[in-house]
Order: structure tokens, then sequence, then C-alpha cells
């Protein structure tokens, strides 16, 4: 007889995107509660530090900030009671410092100053598993753009053939949307800034207990806790949290580029890659989906949404907003799992994905080689006309099609091309243009 298991933490169960991933555990409510913790003791060193505090007091905070000492069910339910977990943590963690030292806990501080800067450091901690992944991902991807720098398939524009390419050239473009997103994370992780305040943004508080240097106190909170030191509090200022939807929503995005092409080149009627380890399907055994692409896809679908209601949150009143800071924490934390999830889908997709060069070369023909009707149009031009180099072409296009003949043999018919070489101008191989200096090119990116 089974039993039903007990209310618990979400597991991810319908988040295969991040469920099991980094990003997962980097941004838990544990890792939140250590992140708070960190704040609050990084706090008290900063003005120990600053001789604002005993030294003794910051020893005694840091000692008892161990996320392992406190209840995070006995934080959540008493959360809304104040409307942040900053408030219920604090009276804990007094609590757990004691009598003595208890009052230096939290002094000077608001709770956005604690929110703020966990939710900084929960984000440091997750990009910098995004930005390996992305490293990854690009890795690979420069295997692939190597190895099949001369791999002709075809172009395709609106659904439809256009003119030939290289999977060199395709899978160079995929690295460059990787490492576009890579150095967006970068630079927006480098510039995440520690948040200090007090009860208003003016540091006032601070202030009553002896700082005489706001810039300097805020210095050494940042360098204490990890992060960057603002040149203002930033409250009710959101461009950090805007900068975080801002690369994320890019890098999945980027990520879904990379997805959306897998899928379409990996159909069954299509067949020129396939993921290295296909997911099964629980009605038809046959059947290898292309997961990792599909979560990937989805991602990017949802990713959009998320960073829009962070930018909404721009619009935050006064010197504290009613709502518009609570409105953020949701949608960002789903946001990084989703990233971080995708990120690292990404690298085992790159990594594990197997090209099908035979497939290629087979697909090429599919048009009965109309796909090389735009060089056959410059090199008859001269030839015939530019009149009616247009004219026959057209015309023996519409022949291809219904009379189900290659392009190459109706023109072989043309008296006035017997001097032409059509074998070389009807070969799509012989028609890639620069794909292959422009994929060397890419390559040449660190």
């Amino acid at each position: 007889m089974t039993h039903a298991s007990p209310p618990c933490a979400d597991t991810g169960l319908l988040a295969p995107e991040w469920g099991l991933s980094g990003a997962a555990s980097e941004t838990s409510d544990h890792a939140y509660l250590r992140a708070m913790l960190d704040a609050e003791a990084a706090l008290t060193r900063a003005q120990a530090a600053l001789g604002l505090v005993p030294a003794e007091a910051a020893a005694a905070v840091t000692e008892a900030a161990v996320p392992a000492r406190f209840g995070i069910r006995s934080l959540a339910a008493r959360t809304p009671a104040g409307g942040n977990p900053v408030i219920p943590l604090v009276a804990d963690l007094t609590a757990a410092v004691g009598e003595e030292y208890g009052p230096y806990v939290h002094r000077g501080a608001t709770s956005q100053d604690i929110m703020d800067t966990a939710t900084m450091l929960v984000a440091v901690r997750t990009l910098e598993l995004v930005r390996a992944d992305l490293d990854r991902t690009g890795r690979a991807l420069a295997g692939l753009a190597a190895g099949h720098r001369d791999t002709v398939l075809a172009g395709r524009t609106l659904t439809q053939h256009a003119v030939p390419t290289t999977f060199g050239l395709k899978a160079a473009g995929w690295r460059s949307l990787v490492l576009d997103a890579r150095d967006r994370i970068t630079r927006v992780r480098d510039a995440l800034p520690a948040q200090l305040g007090g009860a208003a943004g003016t540091l006032a508080a601070f202030q009553a207990y002896g700082a005489t240097d706001p810039a300097g106190l805020t210095r050494a909170y940042a360098r204490e806790v990890g992060l960057a030191a603002p040149a203002l509090p930033w409250h009710t200022l959101r461009t950090p949290v805007a900068d975080l939807a801002g690369c994320l929503a890019f890098a999945a995005g980027a990520l879904g580029k990379l997805a959306v092409d897998v899928l379409a080149l990996s159909r069954t009627e299509t067949g020129e890659v396939s993921e290295g380890s296909g997911g099964g399907s629980s009605a038809m055994p046959h059947k290898a989906n292309p997961v990792r692409a599909t979560l990937l896809a989805a991602a990017a679908r949802r990713a959009p949404q998320l960073a829009a209601t962070l930018y909404g949150c721009l619009v935050a009143e006064d010197e504290r907003p009613a709502g518009a800071w609570h409105a953020e924490w949701e949608p960002l934390r789903d946001l990084l799992r989703l990233v971080g999830g995708a990120a690292a889908h990404a690298a085992e997709l790159a990594e594990g994905l197997r090209v099908h060069p035979a497939a290629m070369r087979r697909n090429l023909g599919i048009t009965r080689g109309l796909i090389v009707s735009e060089r056959l149009s410059a090199a008859l031009a001269p030839v015939l006309g530019r009149a009616r180099a247009k004219e026959l072409l057209t015309e023996l296009a519409r022949r291809a099609h219904s009379e189900d003949r290659p392009l190459r043999e109706l023109l072989g018919e043309q008296e006035e091309l017997k001097d032409v070489d059509l074998d070389d101008l009807g070969d799509p191989t012989h028609y890639t243009g620069f794909a292959g200096v422009l994929t060397d090119r890419a390559l040449e990116r660190p």
C-alpha cells in the first residue's frame, strides 16, 4: 500500500526546463536564506571595519548566520505578516546571536536592503553557472562550425529553400548568439550592486550610529558581501533588476534560436541533424524526440513575459513601493531558473548534436536544381541577355515542377546554352558564397 507524500517544497516536477539544474539549487528557498544571512553578517562586519560596532559583534553575527540553524518553513509561515521574509529572519537571527550582541543585528538597515542584496547574491551565484554552461555551448558549437565549415545544406527563408549555405556557417551563427548572451551576462553580473539605504534611502540611521562617510560605508558593505558598490541606494531605482531581466531574456532567446533550428532540421522528413540522446514516447516506440531543443524552445517562449513583469516594476513610487518591489521576486527567480536550466540543456544539446551530411546533400536536390536559380540567372545574363535569361529560367522552372525533371536536364536541351558549363553552374556545392570565410571570421572570436 502506498501513502501520499506530505506537502513539500517545489521539486521541479512540472519544470523540466530547470528542475534538476544547478540553477535550481542556487535559487532555492535555502539559497535565498543563505544569501539573506550572508547580507546580514556582511553588514555587521562592514560596520565593525569602520569602528561603528564592536568586532566581537561582527564575529558573533557571522557565527550565528548559518542556514541550518533556521527553519525555512517557520520563516515562510511568518512572512505574510510583514510582507517579506527579512522581518522574521532578523528576529530569529537576533535571538541566535544572543543578548549581548543581538542589538547589532540589522542595525541601521531596512528589510529591502537585505532582500535586495540577497537577491543580487542569488543572481551572481546563478549567473556563474549560466556563464559556464554558455561557454561549454560555445566551445561545442565552435567544434561543429570548424568541422562542417564546407558541409553544404539548403539555406531556407520563409520556410522554403533559398540558396545553398553551409552547416559550418549556421553553427557559427548559433555560437555568435551564445557568446553575445555570455558577454551580456558577464557585464551585468560584474555590475550587480549591494543595497544599502536605510529606511528611506538616506542612511540616516547609520549617521545616528556614528557613520560620517556614506560612500565609505557603502563600499565597505559591498566589499564584505562581494558585490559592486552603488552610487545611490536603489530602493526605487531598479536598474539592476531591469539589467538582469534584459540579459536573461536575451540569453533565453539566443538559445531559443539554436533550439528552433535544431527542431526544424531534425524533422523526420528533413533529418539533417539529431540530438545525441533523443527522448522517448509513452505511445510510439519508434520515436526519439528532440527533447533538449524542445525544452529550450519552451524556456525562450516564457522568458519574455517574465522580463516584461520586471520591466514593469521600474514604475516604483516614493522611496519604497507598495507592490512593485514585491512583484519582482518570483518572476526574477523564475527567469534565473529558466535560463540556468536552458544553458545547461544547451550545452548538452550542442555537445551531443549529430550532423547528417548525406541528408543535407540529398535535400539539396529536392527542388530539382532550382536552388541554384539565382546563380544561373547571374551567369546566364551575360550570355543570353538579362531579359532572356529571366524568361528562360522562369519557363524551365515551371517545367521542372510540372514535368518532374531536373533543371540541369532541361537546360541541357537548350541550343543557346551548348557552350555553357552547366554541370558547374548547377552544382549547389559550388554556390556557397563566402560562407567559409565568414565561418572562419566568426571563429576568431574568443
